[in-house]
Protein backbone atom coordinates (compact mmCIF):
# COMPACT_ATOMS: atom_id res chain seq x y z
CA UNK A 1 0.00 0.00 0.00
CA UNK A 2 2.93 2.41 0.73
CA UNK A 3 5.19 1.96 -2.33
CA UNK A 4 2.68 3.63 -5.30
CA UNK A 5 1.98 6.54 -2.54
CA UNK A 6 5.58 7.17 -2.51
CA UNK A 7 5.99 6.68 -6.02
CA UNK A 8 2.94 8.88 -6.90
CA UNK A 9 5.40 11.70 -3.94
CA UNK A 10 7.92 11.18 -5.91
CA UNK A 11 6.20 12.08 -9.17
CA UNK A 12 4.76 14.95 -8.21
CA UNK A 13 8.20 16.13 -6.49
CA UNK A 14 9.72 15.86 -9.84
CA UNK A 15 6.56 17.74 -11.75
CA UNK A 16 7.39 20.48 -8.52
CA UNK A 17 10.62 20.84 -9.90
CA UNK A 18 9.89 21.24 -13.43
CA UNK A 19 7.50 23.93 -12.59
CA UNK A 20 9.36 26.02 -10.58
CA UNK A 21 12.21 25.87 -12.88
CA UNK A 22 9.75 26.83 -15.80
CA UNK A 23 9.22 29.97 -13.23
CA UNK A 24 12.37 30.98 -12.94
CA UNK A 25 13.17 30.51 -16.78
CA UNK A 26 10.09 33.60 -17.50
CA UNK A 27 11.92 35.19 -14.39
CA UNK A 28 14.09 38.52 -14.41
CA UNK A 29 18.16 36.68 -14.39
CA UNK A 30 19.84 37.17 -11.91
CA UNK A 31 22.85 35.12 -10.08
CA UNK A 32 20.79 33.50 -7.79
CA UNK A 33 18.51 32.45 -10.45
CA UNK A 34 20.97 31.40 -12.79
CA UNK A 35 22.70 29.44 -9.87
CA UNK A 36 19.17 27.35 -8.86
CA UNK A 37 18.44 27.08 -12.72
CA UNK A 38 21.55 25.06 -13.62
CA UNK A 39 21.22 23.05 -10.53
CA UNK A 40 17.88 21.63 -11.58
CA UNK A 41 18.80 21.41 -15.43
CA UNK A 42 21.41 19.25 -14.09
CA UNK A 43 18.59 17.10 -11.86
CA UNK A 44 15.69 16.60 -13.75
CA UNK A 45 14.18 14.23 -16.12
CA UNK A 46 13.25 16.16 -19.31
CA UNK A 47 15.44 17.03 -21.83
CA UNK A 48 13.65 19.74 -23.31
CA UNK A 49 13.39 21.70 -20.31
CA UNK A 50 16.85 21.03 -19.21
CA UNK A 51 18.00 22.14 -22.93
CA UNK A 52 16.17 25.45 -22.48
CA UNK A 53 17.70 25.94 -18.99
CA UNK A 54 21.11 25.31 -20.47
CA UNK A 55 20.39 27.81 -23.00
CA UNK A 56 18.78 30.67 -20.92
CA UNK A 57 21.77 30.51 -18.25
CA UNK A 58 24.04 30.58 -21.36
CA UNK A 59 22.67 33.86 -23.47
CA UNK A 60 19.60 35.34 -20.89
CA UNK A 61 20.35 39.11 -19.68
CA UNK A 62 18.42 40.81 -17.56
CA UNK A 63 18.15 43.76 -20.07
CA UNK A 64 16.79 41.53 -21.82
CA UNK A 65 14.21 40.54 -20.33
CA UNK A 66 13.08 44.31 -19.39
CA UNK A 67 13.55 44.79 -22.91
CA UNK A 68 10.84 41.90 -23.34
CA UNK A 69 9.01 41.00 -20.39
CA UNK A 70 9.86 43.74 -17.90
CA UNK A 71 7.31 46.80 -17.30
CA UNK A 72 6.75 48.61 -20.62
CA UNK A 73 8.42 45.63 -22.46
CA UNK A 74 7.53 44.26 -25.77
CA UNK A 75 5.53 41.32 -24.40
CA UNK A 76 3.40 41.52 -21.82
CA UNK A 77 4.08 39.48 -18.75
CA UNK A 78 0.41 40.03 -17.02
CA UNK A 79 -2.20 37.83 -16.79
CA UNK A 80 -4.08 40.87 -17.31
CA UNK A 81 -3.04 42.25 -20.26
CA UNK A 82 -4.08 38.92 -21.92
CA UNK A 83 -7.72 38.70 -20.43
CA UNK A 84 -9.56 41.35 -22.20
CA UNK A 85 -12.71 41.31 -20.98
CA UNK A 86 -12.35 40.03 -17.42
CA UNK A 87 -12.00 42.69 -14.71
CA UNK A 88 -8.27 43.46 -12.91
CA UNK A 89 -9.31 43.65 -9.90
CA UNK A 90 -11.17 40.23 -9.71
CA UNK A 91 -8.17 38.75 -11.42
CA UNK A 92 -5.90 40.10 -8.41
CA UNK A 93 -8.22 39.33 -5.68
CA UNK A 94 -9.02 36.12 -6.87
CA UNK A 95 -5.57 35.01 -6.72
CA UNK A 96 -4.69 36.99 -3.47
CA UNK A 97 -7.86 34.38 -2.15
CA UNK A 98 -5.50 31.26 -4.07
CA UNK A 99 -2.63 32.51 -2.08
CA UNK A 100 -4.50 33.22 1.22
CA UNK A 101 -5.95 29.96 0.99
CA UNK A 102 -2.88 28.01 1.07
CA UNK A 103 -0.45 29.98 2.66
CA UNK A 104 1.66 31.21 -0.19
CA UNK A 105 3.49 34.29 0.45
CA UNK A 106 4.88 36.07 -2.93
CA UNK A 107 8.55 36.94 -2.39
CA UNK A 108 9.18 37.97 -6.25
CA UNK A 109 9.43 41.31 -6.93
CA UNK A 110 6.77 41.16 -9.36
CA UNK A 111 2.82 41.10 -9.42
CA UNK A 112 0.72 38.70 -8.66
CA UNK A 113 -0.64 37.92 -12.07
CA UNK A 114 3.27 38.01 -13.61
CA UNK A 115 3.63 34.58 -15.38
CA UNK A 116 6.79 33.50 -13.04
CA UNK A 117 3.74 34.30 -10.23
CA UNK A 118 1.74 31.96 -11.26
CA UNK A 119 3.98 29.24 -12.39
CA UNK A 120 5.74 29.05 -9.19
CA UNK A 121 2.34 29.26 -7.22
CA UNK A 122 1.68 25.79 -9.29
CA UNK A 123 5.06 24.34 -8.20
CA UNK A 124 4.15 24.89 -4.37
CA UNK A 125 0.61 23.40 -4.84
CA UNK A 126 2.32 20.55 -5.72
CA UNK A 127 4.66 20.58 -2.69
CA UNK A 128 1.57 20.98 -0.84
CA UNK A 129 0.31 18.00 -2.02
CA UNK A 130 3.18 15.54 -1.45
CA UNK A 131 3.38 17.39 2.18
CA UNK A 132 -0.37 16.38 2.50
CA UNK A 133 0.32 12.76 1.28
CA UNK A 134 2.55 11.93 3.34
CA UNK A 135 0.95 13.18 6.38
CA UNK A 136 -1.94 10.19 5.22
CA UNK A 137 -4.42 13.11 4.79
CA UNK A 138 -6.03 12.09 1.76
CA UNK A 139 -8.59 15.32 2.23
CA UNK A 140 -5.93 18.05 1.74
CA UNK A 141 -4.35 16.37 -1.13
CA UNK A 142 -7.35 16.26 -2.32
CA UNK A 143 -8.26 20.30 -2.08
CA UNK A 144 -4.95 20.94 -3.37
CA UNK A 145 -4.64 19.17 -6.85
CA UNK A 146 -8.73 19.83 -7.45
CA UNK A 147 -7.30 23.63 -6.55
CA UNK A 148 -4.12 23.36 -8.38
CA UNK A 149 -6.27 22.02 -11.46
CA UNK A 150 -8.43 25.11 -11.25
CA UNK A 151 -5.64 27.52 -10.50
CA UNK A 152 -4.11 26.40 -13.89
CA UNK A 153 -7.27 26.54 -15.89
CA UNK A 154 -8.50 29.34 -15.02
CA UNK A 155 -5.15 31.57 -14.72
CA UNK A 156 -2.34 29.90 -16.78
CA UNK A 157 -4.96 28.33 -19.90
CA UNK A 158 -5.90 31.53 -21.22
CA UNK A 159 -2.04 33.33 -21.42
CA UNK A 160 0.45 30.47 -22.22
CA UNK A 161 0.11 29.97 -25.41
CA UNK A 162 -0.79 33.84 -26.62
CA UNK A 163 2.63 34.58 -24.49
CA UNK A 164 4.43 32.06 -26.68
CA UNK A 165 3.32 33.26 -29.39
CA UNK A 166 4.38 36.74 -29.05
CA UNK A 167 7.73 36.01 -27.96
CA UNK A 168 7.88 34.04 -31.13
CA UNK A 169 6.75 37.02 -32.97
CA UNK A 170 10.05 38.78 -31.23
CA UNK A 171 12.21 36.32 -32.10
CA UNK A 172 13.25 35.54 -28.12
CA UNK A 173 13.99 31.88 -28.66
CA UNK A 174 15.78 31.13 -25.89
CA UNK A 175 12.38 33.07 -23.53
CA UNK A 176 9.49 31.55 -26.00
CA UNK A 177 10.96 28.11 -25.34
CA UNK A 178 9.89 27.86 -21.58
CA UNK A 179 7.07 29.60 -22.71
CA UNK A 180 5.89 26.67 -25.31
CA UNK A 181 7.10 24.59 -22.60
CA UNK A 182 4.63 25.60 -20.16
CA UNK A 183 1.65 25.94 -22.95
CA UNK A 184 2.39 22.17 -23.78
CA UNK A 185 1.55 21.59 -20.01
CA UNK A 186 -1.16 23.39 -19.28
CA UNK A 187 -5.16 22.10 -21.04
CA UNK A 188 -6.52 24.58 -23.64
CA UNK A 189 -8.33 27.23 -22.70
CA UNK A 190 -12.48 26.80 -23.17
CA UNK A 191 -14.10 29.18 -26.00
CA UNK A 192 -15.81 31.36 -23.95
CA UNK A 193 -12.07 32.45 -22.43
CA UNK A 194 -11.74 35.48 -24.85
CA UNK A 195 -8.05 36.61 -23.93
CA UNK A 196 -5.99 40.12 -25.68
CA UNK A 197 -5.22 37.85 -29.18
CA UNK A 198 -8.41 36.32 -29.09
CA UNK A 199 -10.12 39.38 -31.61
CA UNK A 200 -6.98 41.21 -32.97
CA UNK A 201 -3.56 39.56 -34.65
CA UNK A 202 -0.56 39.14 -32.45
CA UNK A 203 2.03 41.69 -31.57
CA UNK A 204 4.48 41.77 -34.32
CA UNK A 205 7.64 43.58 -32.85
CA UNK A 206 9.10 44.50 -36.26
CA UNK A 207 12.39 42.75 -36.17
CA UNK A 208 13.16 43.53 -32.61
CA UNK A 209 14.95 40.03 -32.07
CA UNK A 210 16.71 39.97 -28.70
CA UNK A 211 17.82 36.80 -26.62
Amino acid sequence: MNAPRRLSSAALLADAAQWRLLGLLLSRPNPDRRNEVAQLAAEIDAPHLAAAARAWCDHATEGAYLHLLGPGGLVPAREVAYRAFADPGWLLADIARYHRAFGFHLAAEEPPDHIAVLVEFVSYLLLKEVFARERDDADAAAVTRIARERFVGEHLAPIAGPLAERLDACGATDWSAAAHLLAARVPAPPPSATTAEGNEEVLQCGGCTTT
